[in-house]
């Protein structure tokens, strides 16, 4: 199955300050603010939802498609994503400007003071699925400059190509109507639960409602396990056990990579949703959300200790 993701592209730097922000705010001088914070610790991770999910993906043995903007630092992090299996062939280059970066710092208590620059994501509206010249099975919709998941939802509807709607962070942007119009011919709607809730505020539809205008829905919900809504059924699907916790970022990304895969290979629902669970579990225990990997006999292997796939997962390692 050929899979399009489209969503944003950048780069991680996350930073710890080994002490807590409240300390060093004065409530009664927040208009005169000026802080610089001494971090003990930085990583740079190769992140952004679209090639996050690719990632997964490629691990799993798919030669999942990217379409995104991108910077003139982006040559390192192309290698990186072809070396895996990921077809970076409509990923452009914009001249002139930075990959969109995300700047983190997290104090000894998880609260987090963070920036995000958009960069090349911000031309994202450019690109074009009716461009595209081998038309995709499945459209990924996830978030990028909203300007540009306006258009390839209503791209996908106008060559009614199947897609994906996963507005995730960008919820907070997307008015209820937006949310509401480009859900309504989508194949897939993905969300976390807190995003669920807002969604349903945001647009006045509940679960049924929603169903009506989409055929599967998925919502994750962290450590409770995740929930496939699909034919008239709810399924419900547990978190495979983490032998360590390291680092949540792009665990949501992982799921959906995984649970991808195993819809590649046109599994069940059920089947979809646990391989997204292990998928999940393995970039937990890693720090970064492109750090994890294993083979797929590996995958495969753990996976057959919390989950009866009746010999399916064989086709991953043919």
């Amino acid at each position: 199955m050929d899979i399009l993701l489209t969503g944003s592209v950048a780069y991680d730097y996350l930073m710890t300050f080994p002490g807590l922000f409240k300390e060093q705010i004065l409530p009664d001088r927040l208009e005169e603010i000026s802080l610089s914070f001494l971090v003990d610790s930085m990583s740079h991770q190769r992140g952004g939802v679209a090639p996050n999910i690719a990632y997964t993906m490629a691990l799993l043995g798919e030669r999942p498609r990217v379409m995104a903007t991108v910077g003139e630092d982006f040559e390192e992090y192309r290698a990186w994503l072809e070396e895996k299996g990921v077809d970076t062939t409509l990923m452009k280059v914009v001249p002139g400007v930075y990959t969109a970066s995300f700047f983190a710092t997290t104090d000894q208590v998880n609260a987090q003071i963070a920036s995000f620059y958009p960069g090349a994501m911000g031309f994202a509206a450019q690109q074009s699925l009716t461009e595209v010249r081998l038309r995709p099975d499945l459209v990924i919709v996830s978030p990028n400059a909203p300007e540009a998941m306006t258009k390839f939802a209503a791209e996908c509807r106008q060559l009614n190509i199947p897609y994906l709607y996963d507005p995730s962070q960008q919820v907070l942007r997307l008015t209820g109507d937006e949310l509401a119009r480009d859900m309504e011919c989508a194949h897939f709607l993905f969300v976390n639960d807190y995003e669920f809730r807002l969604v349903s505020k945001k647009t006045g539809l509940d679960l049924a409602h929603m169903l009506n205008h989409i055929d599967v829905l998925v919502i994750t919900r962290g450590a409770e396990g995740s929930s496939v809504c699909a034919n008239g059924g709810e399924i419900n699907v547990p978190v495979v056990p983490p032998e360590r916790i390291v680092d949540p970022t792009g665990v949501g990304d992982a799921f959906r990579g995984g649970f991808l895969a195993g819809y590649a290979h046109g599994w069940n629902w059920e089947l979809c949703g646990q391989v997204g669970a292990l998928a999940a579990t393995y970039c937990l225990e890693q720090k970064g959300p492109q750090n994890h990997s294993y083979t797929c006999a590996e995958f495969v292997k753990r996976f057959r200790k919390h989950f009866d796939d009746k010999g399916k997962l064989d086709a991953l390692i043919k």
